[in-house]
């Protein structure tokens, strides 16, 4: 018997327009207010709303965390932000608690996984380990994106960065949102970049990522859904 995991609860639970309740603080509402004013020229040279849908891209090596916004057709990329550490890891997977390595894979992020009063100024739990991961016998808890430009094993961004992907994040959940999805490559996964990487002994991993990375950048800029049958991801159009 196949058994199918279900990674993305956009199979269980469908988007829906309703306003949700996230939690908030002090904190996550200053920074909300400095975001909202410092992004407002951008938002508004590239058409996009405060409060729009988010989708969320990590490319390790090159270090980069890319946050996109749906104008409605399609998600259009918004700002592209410098990542300070993932931690002393390699590239490749995170598969055990202690491993100093961060995830690659796909995830996503419900409104209980923002944290508004977080040690390192604000963060969102990635939901490492997710069904891949727990299918391959992975380990390991709270892996964030989160501020203070420090970390073992997270994506550590600046303060002012984390402000600006947070309240995006925030607004949109707000928003009515039900989720936002992170994608989370080891490299941008360009042929060339696979060919680089072909001795890596995470290759064929790798070329499973590459079809969720293709399927975003082929079919008109929308993530995929995600799904784990026989221990591999399998990618899908997302029911409208």
């Amino acid at each position: 018997m196949v058994l199918v995991l279900l990674l993305s609860v956009a199979t269980v639970s469908p988007p829906t327009s309703c306003a949700q309740d996230v939690a908030s603080s002090q904190r996550s509402l200053a920074a909300r207010a400095r975001a909202r004013a410092a992004l407002g020229n951008e938002l508004a040279k590239e058409s996009l709303e405060w409060g729009a849908p988010v989708f969320v891209r990590i490319f390790k090596e090159e270090m980069e965390l890319e946050v996109w916004l749906d104008d409605g057709r399609a998600f259009r990329l918004l700002k592209t932000y410098p990542i300070c550490t993932y931690g002393s890891g390699s590239l490749g997977p995170k598969t055990r608690e202690g491993d100093g390595q961060a995830p690659e894979g796909f995830y996503f992020v419900k409104p209980d996984g923002l944290n508004s009063v977080s040690q390192c100024h604000l963060a969102f739990n990635l939901g490492y380990p997710n069904a891949y991961d727990r299918a391959h016998g992975r380990s390991g808890s709270s892996l964030m994106v989160h501020g203070d430009c420090c970390s073992i094993g997270c994506f550590a961004m600046t303060d002012l960065g984390i402000e600006e992907i947070y309240s995006l994040a925030d607004a949109a959940l707000r928003g009515g949102q039900p989720f936002f999805r992170v994608h989370v490559f080891p490299f941008r996964m360009t042929p060339e970049n696979m060919e680089r990487h072909q001795s890596s002994r995470w290759y064929a991993f790798w070329e499973n990522l590459q079809e969720g990375h293709d399927f975003f950048e082929r079919n008109g800029h929308r993530p995929p859904d995600v799904t784990v049958r026989e221990g591999r991801y399998r990618f899908a159009p997302c029911a409208p």
